[in-house]
């Protein structure tokens, strides 16, 4: 097993329960085909996995001098963030409580001894 190298997405404006279903797509993928299933996929929640995947990928080939093309996605995981919370005024005298989610996405990648070659 190589050396394991994270990023992580802190405080990103979107809920951990929408995040989570987008990162069963990727997890054990390699890299390339993570970066390819993200890609086409039209959701919010693909888009911010794929800017911190990219980041991943920039810190394990810039500083940990690891090849792009043995790499993996070894763990990925979020978890909930800080909830901004506020409320307006509804009606009959009501108080209606508003709550902004927000999440901690992080990814690690390792380096894979052998490449699968996709069928």
């Amino acid at each position: 097993m190589g050396s394991q190298v994270y990023a992580k997405y802190k405080q990103a404006a979107i809920s951990s329960k929408k995040v989570a279903p987008v990162m069963d797509l990727i997890r054990g993928k390699l890299l390339e085909e993570a970066k390819v299933t993200l890609a086409f996929d039209k959701t919010k929640a693909a888009k911010m996995l794929l800017k911190v995947l990219r980041s991943v990928e920039a810190s394990a080939v810039n500083n940990n001098n690891l090849s792009s093309e043995k790499l993996y996605v070894s763990e990925v995981w979020v978890g909930e963030g800080p909830t901004r919370k506020w409320g307006r005024f509804a009606g009959r005298g009501r108080y209606s409580r508003i709550m902004k989610r927000t999440s901690n996405i992080y990814i690690g990648l390792s380096e894979r001894e052998q490449a699968k070659k996709p069928k």
